[in-house]
C-alpha cells in the first residue's frame, strides 16, 4: 500500500513536472513567435503612415495607395470648349496650361482681336496620376492623349520653356504638323535649351516646336542668331 502510494505519488509529481515544462516551452515559444510578429506590425503600421488614401473609381470607398508625382498630360477637349475647360480646373485648383496667340478677324464693320488656343482641342495638364478623376470628371475633357490605356506624359522642359517663351512676349501661332527639317536648338532667351525646326517663312527665318505625341506645331519668331545647329549622332561601324 505504501509503494503504490509511492508510486502513485511519483507519478503525480512527474506528471506535474511535465507538464510545468510544457508550459515553460509553449511559454518560451510564444514569446519567439510573437516577436518578429509584432515587428511586422509595426513595419506595416509605419508603411501605411506614408499611404494617401484616394477614392476608387466609384467613389464609395477610400483605398490607401502610393502618392505618385505631378507630371504634364495632354486633356483632349470637346471642340471650343478649351477655355471652358481651363476655367473648370481653375475652379478645382488643378495646374493648367492653356497658351493662346493674338488672331485678328475682319468683321463687316470692324476688326475683332481675339485669343485663341495655340493648340486647338488640347489642355495640358499638371497632377498627380491618382487624381485623374478630377480632370476626366470635367464635361468638356473627352479623355487623356494615351498609350495603351496609360495617359502619356509630356516633356516637362518643352511646356515650361514654351510658357517661359509666352510670358516673355515670345509670338506664336499655330503651324501645320512638321517633323522633318533642319533640327535647331535655342541657345539664348526665355526658349533656351529648347530644340524644334528651322524654316524659312516671309522671307524670314521662324522657329517650330513639335508636339509628336499629340502631333501639333507651332511657330514662333525668334533670332536666327540665338540658334545652333543639331547634328545627329550615328553609331559607329
Amino acid at each position: 500500500m505504501q509503494v503504490s502510494s509511492l508510486r502513485l505519488l511519483g507519478l503525480r509529481t512527474d506528471q506535474g513536472v511535465g507538464s510545468q515544462e510544457s508550459e515553460v516551452r509553449t511559454t518560451n515559444s510564444r514569446s519567439q513567435i510573437s516577436k518578429p510578429v509584432l515587428q511586422a506590425r509595426e513595419f506595416i503600421k509605419e508603411m501605411m503612415n506614408h499611404l494617401e488614401p484616394q477614392p476608387v473609381a466609384n467613389g464609395s470607398s477610400l483605398i490607401p495607395c502610393p502618392s505618385s508625382p505631378k507630371l504634364w498630360y495632354a486633356a483632349y477637349t470637346c471642340a471650343n470648349h478649351e477655355k471652358r475647360v481651363a476655367e473648370q480646373l481653375a475652379e478645382r485648383s488643378v495646374e493648367h496650361f492653356l497658351p493662346v496667340y493674338e488672331a485678328v478677324r475682319q468683321w463687316k464693320d470692324r476688326r475683332m482681336h481675339l485669343q485663341l488656343p495655340l493648340f486647338p482641342g488640347y489642355v495640358f495638364v499638371r497632377f498627380a496620376l491618382s487624381d485623374r478623376l478630377q480632370v476626366l470628371k470635367i464635361p468638356s475633357v473627352a479623355n487623356l492623349v494615351s498609350f495603351n490605356g496609360t495617359p502619356a506624359v509630356l516633356p516637362e522642359a518643352e511646356i515650361e520653356a514654351l510658357k517661359a517663351g509666352l510670358e516673355h512676349g515670345v509670338k506664336a501661332e499655330p503651324f501645320p504638323y512638321l517633323k522633318v527639317g533642319k533640327r535647331v536648338r535655342v541657345t539664348a532667351g526665355p526658349l533656351e535649351g529648347l530644340e524644334g525646326i528651322l524654316v524659312r517663312r516671309k522671307n524670314a527665318l521662324r522657329f517650330v516646336i513639335s508636339l509628336d505625341l499629340i502631333q501639333r506645331s507651332i511657330l514662333l519668331d525668334i533670332d536666327a542668331a540665338s540658334v545652333e545647329p543639331v547634328y545627329e549622332r550615328h553609331p559607329s561601324t
